[in-house]
């Protein structure tokens, strides 16, 4: 990492430090925003405290972590507790510079990748390729994506183990850019484990290191099976217990917690008639896992890492429990696609749904909850508008990448009866 970075790194600590120091951290912990059921400082404080005292923390209805996180984190909890502010920015600070390697091997390995390409290019596409100086910009915009996103700042100082499975996927990024087998199994294996929906990124994992051959990827799919098997195993241990699987992964898909958050769940499922529960669960779950995973795998074949960043953004508009943290995460991984920017003609419209929908939803709720005023409708107006946003921003990106591609090429100018063409995809 260069000087400039990591002076970039420092002051993101900084930022993190400050503002941890502030009101402003207790009531981001407080909000539904940021906070949900699973990713709660308060819930995990509480699961760490009964599972010191030997009461299971699943027997109830409050805590749903991870047996083996609430284990890992007992000893500060329970005696440095003061300086978890502390833990949590260093973990925010690692993940951010986990992103910036991640990025800069991206990088080399697309200018690899583009000097073999070249020679098929057409002519007049020198600015959609990816130059020597990305080596340095694109890292460096991931940085700062990642170090100076309001979400992402907020999330942190909260104290939401959301910044435990941003370093999880971090970490499971960079493996997949370096190509380590065994520690993107791991990783993956065990925030499926801890949080269901990253099961969907096996997809981008078979495409890099299975290499169209089937019998490679059932064998990588039978070690993924071992893996979530030997790390329920080890929940089992720290519990002496199955119930924490009904705790977590049960949870999750059983969506049991109706509190408000930035998602899509909770509203249908207050205002459905509870017959139609199961149909709606297994709608809204398929929605959420599978149903863009096979025709994703499929179009972005020879781009896994594109992949696997449109599918962690899925995730983050369809999961049962979405905070804005996880959010923050998948913006970091745009600049990577610096090259595509030039097709993405809705940047004005997702920036104007973000910033008007996240302005609105802390005036919708005080009106809803405490000046009786307003009602869940307008509340939920507000995160729909927000996950439209998500999704236009989500779309542009696959259709510039489609653009780009076929550009690279065709040329960017495609002339038909002597007249320039325009590309339109529908």
């Amino acid at each position: 990492m260069d000087a400039k970075s990591f002076k970039l790194l420092l002051l993101g600590g900084a930022v993190r430090l400050y503002f941890s120091r502030t009101p402003l951290a207790s009531l981001i912990g407080d909000r539904v925003e940021f906070a949900t059921p699973l990713n709660s400082y308060k819930r995990m404080q509480e699961g760490v405290f009964l599972l010191e005292h030997d009461i299971d923390p699943y027997s109830g209805d409050l805590v749903h972590e991870s047996p083996l996180v609430l284990k890992g984190l007992s000893w500060i909890f329970l005696n440095y507790a003061s300086y978890l502010p502390l833990l949590y920015i260093l973990l925010d600070l690692l993940t951010a510079g986990l992103l910036w390697i991640m990025s800069h091997w991206f990088v080399k390995h697309k200018l690899q990748e583009q000097r073999l390409e070249r020679k098929h290019y057409a002519n007049d596409t020198e600015e959609l390729q990816y130059h020597n100086e990305d080596n340095y910009d694109i890292p460096e915009l991931v940085l700062m994506a990642y170090l100076f996103n309001p979400l992402t700042i907020m999330s942190c100082i909260g104290l939401t183990s959301t910044v435990f499975s941003n370093i999880f996927l971090a970490l499971f990024f960079f493996a997949l850019v370096k190509g380590y087998l065994l520690p993107c199994l791991i990783l993956l294996a065990f925030e499926s484990v801890r949080s269901f929906y990253p099961i969907v990124l096996i997809s981008p994992l078979l495409l890099v290191f299975a290499r169209r051959s089937y019998w490679r990827g059932f064998c990588i799919g039978l070690l993924f099976a071992a893996a979530c098997i030997a790390i329920m195993a080890a929940n089992y241990l720290v519990m002496n217990s199955w119930n924490f699987l009904d705790g977590t992964l049960g949870f999750i898909f059983y969506f049991r917690d109706l509190q408000p958050n930035i998602g899509l769940f909770w509203y249908f499922f207050t205002e459905m008639f509870e017959h139609f529960r199961a149909m709606f669960l297994i709608t809204f779950q398929l929605n959420a896992t599978v149903l863009y995973l096979v025709p994703l795998s499929i179009k972005l074949r020879k781009e896994p890492l594109l992949l696997a960043t449109v599918l962690v953004a899925l995730m983050s508009v369809f999961r049962a429990y979405p905070s804005l943290g996880d959010v923050g995460f998948y913006l970091a991984l745009m600049p990577m696609w610096k090259r595509c920017w030039k097709y993405m003609a809705h940047g004005f419209v997702v920036f104007a749904f973000f910033l008007i929908s996240l302005s609105m939803m802390g005036a919708l709720w005080h009106l809803w909850i405490y000046a009786g005023s307003a009602n869940a409708n307008f509340y939920f107006g507000a995160t729909l508008a927000f996950c439209t946003g998500q999704i236009f921003l989500i779309t542009d990106l696959l259709f510039a990448q489609v653009k780009r591609q076929f550009c690279l090429y065709n040329g960017q100018k495609i002339m038909i009866d002597g007249e320039e063409a325009r590309i339109i995809l529908e």
